[in-house]
């Protein structure tokens, strides 16, 4: 389901991958189940491809790790949340398109 730079987040490693990483982290929280999940799919490959060496761009299935989607209270999906220095710097809910995702990353890059 995810392209070859799209990295897999998880609960157990989420404050080492994420919150610690020296490069911003743009984190999909998804489901299997959910449909605009599905039509974001290739948008992220896409965007982690093009970022590839400037950000870090991983999924989180909530269904899986529920802890990390609670601790940022992720009621919708998908959700879209930009991290830098451990802290959210920008976030989109609902399924949006490429041009919005890079203007997310390009103010942070």
């Amino acid at each position: 389901m995810a392209g070859n730079n799209v990295l897999t987040f998880s609960d157990a490693a989420f404050d080492t991958d994420v919150l610690k990483a020296p490069e911003p982290v743009l984190v999909d929280f998804w489901a299997e189940w959910c449909g605009p999940c599905r039509m974001m799919s290739p948008t992220i490959d896409t965007i982690a491809s093009e970022y590839a060496g400037k950000a870090k761009v991983g999924k989180l299935n909530v269904d899986d790790n529920g802890q990390t989607a609670m601790r940022y209270n992720v009621r919708g999906i998908p959700t879209l949340l930009l991290f830098k220095g451990g802290k959210v710097v920008d976030q989109r809910v609902g399924a949006v398109g490429k041009d919005e995702v890079q203007k997310m990353l390009n103010a942070h890059v």
